[in-house]
């Protein structure tokens, strides 16, 4: 046991810092950031910094304080818009379904694996680190229907406004996303060093023994 305490201890604070940072991303606003580069056209007084802004899942802020909610995809569910508009609610609705779902599975694998690690259970470490992987599947998944979604968004408003309205607009991913693909990596790592622990344990065991021991 004492050998596979290191290896545990590793997962168990490689979990913790998945939820961390996916909590983290989801409560913050610099998922994607919209910038108006300065063509030289000083027309608009006070430069285009008023007009740039960055956004989250729950909100957009434009320019420095002015932040607001964003459209509540769930209640505009039944509007009368057009189908690309509502393909965008769609994917909308599933940002915000996956990823929070995603803090509940990790907090739940927490759980599991200090369960798992206390009983020197076999079958609880291995159930552990496949749920890891499905976690860290489901948060990938989560960040790449956003990733799309903001594809989409763009390419509406570009249809919508013209082309000459977009052109000295500069669009980028913030932080916000990378500290969520950083927790899909660390949930990932968590499941695999449970999967090792559960290899260790196997090899350990003589048999016939037990997979668990009775606390």
């Amino acid at each position: 046991m004492a050998r596979l305490a290191p290896l545990l201890l590793t997962s168990t604070l490689s979990a913790l810092l998945s939820f961390v940072l996916l909590a983290t991303a989801v409560a913050s606003d610099y998922w994607y950031i919209l910038e108006v580069v300065d063509s030289g056209d000083h027309s608009h007084h006070g430069g285009t910094e008023h007009l740039s802004s960055h956004s989250g899942l729950w909100r957009i802020c434009e320019g420095q304080d002015n932040c607001m909610t964003l459209t509540d995809s769930f209640a505009s569910a039944g509007l009368d818009v057009s189908p690309s508009v509502k393909y965008l609610l769609s994917l909308h609705r599933a940002v915000l379904v996956i990823l929070p779902l995603s803090l509940i599975f990790i907090m739940c694998g927490w759980i599991c694996g200090l369960l798992g690690f206390l009983a020197q259970s076999i079958p609880v470490l291995t159930f552990t680190g496949c749920y890891y992987l499905l976690g860290g599947a489901l948060t990938l998944a989560g960040v790449s229907v956003y990733i799309h979604y903001s594809h989409q968004a763009f390419e509406e408003t570009t249809l919508l406004y013209g082309t000459q309205h977009v052109q000295d607009v500069h669009v980028s991913f913030g932080w916000s996303l990378v500290l969520a693909w950083s927790s899909c990596v660390f949930e990932a790592v968590s499941g695999a060093l449970l999967f090792i622990a559960a290899r260790r344990l196997s090899v350990r065991q003589p048999p016939g023994a037990p997979h668990s021991v009775i606390i």
